[in-house]
């Protein structure tokens, strides 16, 4: 369930709650005349159903417009005194709620999306400690710390953004993306790069790293099929980890595509003179970032077309009269 909040303006209120009122979707529907302040207007709060709440977001802004916000929280808990009698328009007969089939919120997925598609200073910043995390782990042949280097880099904020810039042919959203995307990665290769020329001068390199033993590196330089096969697959987890809010799932994408990780290395190699490995992580990083934007492009795509096609069988389903009772 959703709490929504409006602000509406004056003469369109009357209106707004008529509809508001007539839906199934709604429950606890509360109007407080005069109250809104900064746009000026009528506060308008109703808690709505996850699977009425596509429809009831998409002409709630038709209605406002630009005239008025619309915020939107979950709820986590509803302790109510008598079972909801609201059910999914997809939902078989039978089924509980628990069980019943609710398609994606999209306005709230895309607003997630977009909040990661914003590039401060401590994206950069971040994308860097990463990076130099990624590099000593690579120096020692630490895993652990290679994980630690996938799960604190930021760059899959910037990787969906652009993925929903070209779902939705948003120029602006593929430029930004790719920007922060190109220049935070040239900035974390160019920091590991001075780390790794630091480390080598002040003699302070790992044995096993200077003798050539380099498990770690060598994992990360070489792209091959199954490179692709994990970025396809990490990708499909992303895309569905958003559109379904599975953070866990989420986490689980962090820790499984080689991005920082092939950035470190670029910036070790060419501090250390090994321009066949630079030149196969760099490759392994393109591989990655492109099949990750392209996988979530065509995810968010897809399940838009799936998920629109399941409600208006459900609908159409809904509209046949029901057959007439057996003697």
């Amino acid at each position: 369930m959703l709490h929504v909040r409006v602000v509406s303006p004056p003469g369109a209120t009357e209106e707004l709650i008529g509809k508001l009122a007539a839906d199934p979707g709604i429950r606890n529907l509360i109007v407080l005349p005069g109250a809104g302040r900064r746009p000026d207007g009528d506060a308008v709060q109703f808690d709505l159903l996850d699977q009425f709440a596509n429809r009831v977001l998409r002409e709630l802004r038709a209605q406002l417009g630009n005239g008025g916000p619309i915020a939107v929280e979950n709820v986590d808990v509803s302790i109510s005194g008598q079972a909801d009698s609201g059910t999914s328009a997809g939902s078989r007969p039978g089924r509980g709620p628990r069980f019943a089939d609710v398609p994606p919120v999209w306005d709230i997925v895309e607003a997630k999306i977009r909040a990661g598609g914003r590039y401060p200073l401590s994206f950069f910043t971040l994308l860097v400690i990463a990076g130099l995390i990624g590099a000593v782990g690579i120096l020692t042949n630490s895993q652990i710390l290679i994980v630690a280097a996938m799960v604190v880099g930021p760059e899959y904020g910037a990787i969906m953004a652009t993925a929903l810039g070209i779902e939705k042919k948003d120029r602006g959203a593929i430029a930004g993306g790719l920007t922060a995307l190109v220049a935070g990665f040239a900035i974390a290769v160019l920091a590991t790069a001075i780390f790794g020329l630091l480390i080598r001068w002040s003699g302070h390199t790992p044995r096993l790293y200077e003798d050539g033993v380099r498990p770690v590196s060598d994992l990360i330089n070489s792209p091959n099929v199954f490179s692709v096969i994990v970025a396809v697959l990490a990708g499909i987890v992303g895309v569905v980890s958003l559109t379904e809010s599975r953070a866990n799932a989420l986490i689980g994408v962090f820790i499984s595509v080689t991005t920082i990780p092939a950035a470190s290395d670029m910036g070790l190699s060419a501090a250390y003179g090994s321009w066949p490995e630079a030149r196969g992580s760099t490759f392994q990083l393109l591989l990655n970032v492109v099949l990750l934007i392209a996988v979530g492009a065509a995810g968010l795509r897809l399940q838009r077309a799936v998920w629109r096609n399941r409600t208006e069988r459900a609908a159409a389903r809904a509209r046949r009269p029901a057959p007439p009772p057996t003697a």
